[in-house]
């Protein structure tokens, strides 16, 4: 599996998610969020001022907890991070339903031996050429390491050895990739974490009017700064969780093509008698 490179597919997919999220959540924002919590604070304020003695209770409105530009931030670092998801999860499916295919063209009861393995590396390499769905995926590259590898030493043992080291290379490129969620799974709360500065911050400013008994600009700060904190968290955590579920997708795909080539690949070499007759798959 090659690394993909700039402008490619994956390169335009999250170009094109981040235009995305930041133009759906910012629309939302605009024509519904912002609106609506306007016209709940502009109902809340006519509200106190026709009974002055009734006790204010401060809206807990979804649209009011959400109001605020660092939850707005959030949301779309969340709605991002869900598409790049989305994108990884269908190349995991991906990566996996080449399972099926035949890569190598033998016979039941028909072996590989080392004077052979040349020739199926070369048709192998000549049909992943032919099928676009076979082309950076992952399986077929296992294959051709472990068909190259025996041909080179007439070793089953280390053809075993590449299926190792391809699978561990191709894992960690997989992890490596999800370096842009693991720093929107950091980004998310540390946009929180500025919306409760800056809400605490605005908060102390107007100490001198709540002293002076208007509390109202007080708690409307304060509401900003424990609103986004508890945003940002409950969309890490969700982030989190999501993310964990793709790695383990990841691994099970590494593991499950580990074990189709050692069965399907490894298992039919045969070399002369007095090559070593224990290998290890691992």
């Amino acid at each position: 599996m090659k690394r993909n490179s700039f402008l490619s597919r994956e390169f335009l997919i999250i170009s094109l998610g981040l235009i995305v999220s930041v133009a759906v959540v910012f629309s939302a924002y605009r024509f519904y969020i912002w609106p609506v919590a306007e016209d709940i604070e502009i109902a809340s304020l006519v509200e106190a001022n026709q009974n002055p003695d009734k006790p204010k209770v401060a809206s807990r409105s979804f649209v009011i907890i959400l109001k605020d530009k660092e939850q707005m931030v959030c949301l779309m670092l969340m709605m991002w991070a869900m598409i790049i998801l989305g994108y990884k999860g269908l190349r995991v499916m991906g990566e996996r339903s080449v399972i099926t295919h035949p890569f190598l063209r033998i016979s039941k009861g028909e072996r590989i031996i080392p004077e052979e393995a040349l020739g199926h590396y070369k048709d192998l390499q000549s049909d992943v050429s032919r099928t676009p769905k076979l082309k950076s995926k992952i399986l077929p590259d296992i294959i051709l390491s472990a068909l190259h590898r025996f041909d080179s030493t007439h070793s089953i043992q280390d053809a075993s050895s590449a299926v190792h080291e391809k699978s561990e290379m191709a894992y960690d490129e997989l992890d490596s990739d999800l370096g842009l969620l693991r720093y929107l799974a950091w980004a998310i709360p540390s946009v929180g974490f500025i919306g409760t500065v800056r809400g605490i911050g605005e908060a102390l400013a107007q100490a001198d009017e709540a002293i002076k008994g208007d509390i109202s600009g007080v708690t409307a700060s304060l509401g900003l700064a424990f609103n986004s904190t508890l945003i940002a968290l409950l969309l890490s955590i969700a982030l989190m969780f999501f993310l964990h579920l793709l790695q383990g997708k990841q691994e099970k795909l590494i593991l499950d093509l580990k074990e189709f080539v050692s069965k399907r690949v490894i298992a039919l070499m045969k070399t002369p008698e007095h090559e070593e007759t224990h290998i290890s798959f691992t």
